[in-house]
């Protein structure tokens, strides 16, 4: 529940006091309840355009919370001198916070936060251990410029807060986009590449770096809007037949921006940034008197004016004023150009950092995303099929998940490729390939390349496809990789290597968690079959059916047990069985403990009844034998009896102990419900407790129904199923059915009682003389 603080009266007291918080427990769905949380907060206190930054970098703390420290953690908000904290905090502080690379090799951390956040620190406590972090309020100066200074001084003295949160994203991911948008990141991965104008370096005081790539410019609508305002400019300006924006590409390219008058229908042509004037070279405007230069001649101009558009050092694009007549512009017709063309790249400057900062916060929210999606399944199958169509599109046209083991090479675990036509050549293909993808570390794989001749010819294009391998590294141990592939034509940005190598990170522990729990599955599985009788014995005159549902999604072994047995015969009778006994119990808690006393009981009750024990003396020797156990022994429940045939078939004999368990009920051919056993003492607490026997004639048509508490205390709300004799009401509309269909219908009461799966184990044992 979320706690917010008092409001004062005074409007700056608000802010430095308001607070919310609230606690989630340690699963995978708290994660986007945090998320909502979060937002939710943020949209009362009227700060929407901080929720993005503020949800992405809560989900990766929550995430971390719940991954690293297996605790439930509290989630706070906080209003201090104008700036946003949100703090993570959870119950676990001696487990240190893991960083990607610097501590850890796998997992994921904390570098979103520091490309998110102002500033963000960890804080620990006796009992928590807590990350926090900053946002400035929305709409704070985080220029830094003093109260009275002007724009300019302002934007002189620290850059566009876009540009500098697209710097902080630059520092972590690296992006081809932060790149072209010309930012000093200081992070290896995100300097300009070598490919300059293919092969060909500009040189002078200006233009010395690669050109931007102008087709982001294009998916910005600002960009666009301000680039048709400059091309009406132009011509009203200079009183130009034409005008345009020609943008830059990679490659060295120039592009349509926009265009106006005669301009709207020239093709460019290859026209590149190499063939431009020498002008350029220095970030000069030229005037062109005839069609003798590249530009008015790709424009099929008469004269052409033409100012660079720049943006830090980098060539964003040309700002062109043409005309069909020669020597329509002067000298002082390319000044006035520069200076329009000085202020459309400010403008196209703005646009552009905003769609990168759009982009790579889309980018930022599917990692996010992704990373819900993996930890929503604990299924190894289906979370590598989740990991591929993950990739796919997205990042790749296909994408192929290896696995590998202690024991075994890598495996081929699944193929997704977006065209389906081409999954069973691709399986084909990777099957055949000469090596396995590399499990060090990321890089370019040629394994298709060593495939036989016919496989390559049958998976068509496939065969010559960009291929790159990630390894899947989880706690230290290499357990497959993942292979993403592209068509050769379409080259990777780096971009989509980045965050492939990022969702490879958290892939793996996905993919690791979930084998992990496959593993605990089986074995917790095997181990509960062995706690459980092999079959039930038939008893004559006596019909016996019973259900055992464990809660849970089988990774644990339950408490509760049940057993019908063969005991003995009675003296001088031939040697078929005359007696059987039947064992219903709950051990306190789950798991190897709880499995070791569930063992030790089933075991002990068929031992000392095949000593001919009395049920009282056999519940004595169980409780010693528990108390014996020390601090590893568990309080039991157990309803133990014995069940005696009648000389005349007329029903059956049951002699009974019910210690501590809910005491069984009969319901006899009239519909009425009784009680069948008196409370004693459970088990595993006091030495030396005498137990004694109730004895109960079960005749034709009645019927005894033993449960444990799974059973009585299953929960609705507030409700549970026993209130109000719940149970007794439920067995009295069983009049007249069998053993098989009482059971049935109070297993199918017990799942339609609540809207959420039991969080008990649920065991019952019908017998009905017949």
């Amino acid at each position: 529940m979320a706690r917010p603080g008092k409001q004062a009266s005074n409007e700056g007291r608000q802010l430095d006091r308001q607070t919310a918080s609230a606690t989630f427990p340690s699963a995978a769905a708290a994660v986007a309840d945090a998320r909502r949380f979060v937002r939710k907060v943020l949209a009362d206190w009227g700060m929407d355009e901080a929720a993005d930054d503020a949800v992405l970098a809560t989900s990766e703390l929550a995430t971390n919370a719940v991954a690293y420290a297996g605790t439930s953690f509290e989630v706070s908000c906080r209003l201090e001198g104008g700036d946003i904290e949100i703090e993570v905090r959870d119950r676990h502080p001696t487990r240190g916070i893991e960083m990607p690379g610097v501590t850890a090799s796998s997992g994921r951390g904390l570098p979103s936060i520091a490309r998110l956040a102002a500033s963000w620190g960890v804080s620990y406590d006796r009992r928590t251990k807590g990350v926090w972090f900053r946002l400035p309020r929305p709409g704070a100066d985080e220029g830094g410029a003093e109260p009275g200074a002007s724009d300019d001084a302002a934007a002189e003295a620290e850059p566009a807060p876009g540009i500098a949160r697209a710097e902080r994203a630059a520092r972590g991911f690296g992006l081809d986009t932060v790149a072209e948008a010309g930012l000093e990141t200081g992070v290896p991965g995100a300097q300009p590449r070598d490919d300059r104008l293919g092969g060909e370096r500009l040189d002078g005081d200006g233009m010395g770096e690669t050109p931007a790539a102008g087709d982001r410019l294009l998916r910005s609508p600002a960009a666009v809007e301000a680039m048709e305002d400059a091309v009406a400019a132009v011509r009203e300006v200079l009183g130009a037949d034409g005008a345009a924006v020609l943008l830059t590409e990679r490659d060295g390219r120039l592009i349509m921006g926009a265009s106006g008058g005669t301009a709207a229908e020239m093709p460019l042509g290859g026209l590149t940034v190499g063939g431009l004037a020498p002008a350029v070279r220095a970030g000069s405007p030229w005037v062109a008197p005839d069609a003798a230069d590249p530009a008015a001649a790709a424009l099929r101009a008469g004269s052409l004016a033409a100012a660079p558009l720049e943006s830090q050092g980098r060539l964003t694009g040309l700002l062109v004023a043409v005309s069909s007549a020669p020597g329509r512009f002067e000298e002082a017709d390319g000044a006035r150009l520069g200076r329009l063309a000085d202020e459309i790249s400010l403008s196209l400057e703005k646009a552009r950092v905003g769609e990168l900062e759009r982009s790579w916060r889309g980018w930022l929210s599917f990692v996010a995303e992704a990373s819900d999606l993996l930890a929503g399944t604990l299924d190894q199958e289906r979370t590598m099929a989740l990991v591929a169509q993950l990739v796919v599109p997205r990042l790749a046209t296909w994408c192929a998940v290896y696995t590998v083991t202690e024991t075994e090479p890598a495996r081929l675990a699944y193929v997704w490729h977006a065209d389906e036509t081409r999954a069973d050549g691709l399986r084909d293909l990777l099957d055949q390939a000469s090596t396995a993808p590399p499990m060090d570390a990321p890089g370019p794989w040629n394994g298709l390349a060593g495939a036989p001749e016919d496989v390559r010819t049958a998976a068509g294009d496939t065969a010559d496809d960009q291929v790159y391998a990630f390894p899947l590294i989880a706690r230290g141990r290499r357990i497959g990789s993942i292979v993403i592939g592209r068509p050769a034509g379409d080259r990777f940005q780096r971009s989509a290597i980045e965050l492939a190598e990022e969702l490879s990170r958290r892939a793996a522990l996905a993919v690791d968690n979930a084998r992990l729990f496959s593993a605990q599955t089986a074995m917790s599985s095997a181990l509960q079959r062995s706690l459980l009788p092999p079959g039930i014995p038939e008893i004559p005159g006596l019909e016996v059916a019973v259900v055992y549902e464990p809660a849970g999604e089988g990774s644990e072994v339950g408490g509760d047990f049940y057993d019908v047995f063969e005991s003995g015969v009675r003296p001088g009778a031939p040697q078929s069985p005359s007696r059987w006994r039947f064992a219903i119990g709950d051990v306190c808690g789950t798991g190897p403990e709880a499995a070791a006393v569930t063992g030790l009981a089933r075991h002990a009750l068929r031992i000392l009844a095949a000593e001919d024990m009395s049920v009282p003396g056999v519940l004595a020797r169980l409780n010693r034998l528990i108390l014996g156990e020390g601090e590893r022994g568990r309080l039991l429940t157990l309803l133990h009896g014995e069940i005696a045939a009648r000389r005349r078939r007329d029903g059956v004999t049951i002699r009974l102990t019910s210690a501590g368990h809910p005491p069984p009920l009969v319901l006899d051919p009239e519909g009425g419900v009784r009680e069948a056993a008196t409370p004693q003492p459970l088990l595993g607490v006091f030495d030396g407790v005498e137990f004694h026997t109730d004895t109960l004639e079960l005749r034709r048509g009645e019927v005894l129904l033993c449960v444990t508490d799974g059973v009585t205390e299953r929960r609705s709300g507030n409700r549970l199923l026993g209130d109000g004799h719940g149970l007794e009401r439920l067995l009295a509309g069983c009049t007249g059915l069998s053993a098989g269909a009482v059971a049935a219908r109070i297993q199918r009461a017990v799942r339609d009682f609540g809207p959420e799966p039991s969080n008990d184990d649920v065991a019952l044992i019908v017998l009905r003389a017949s």
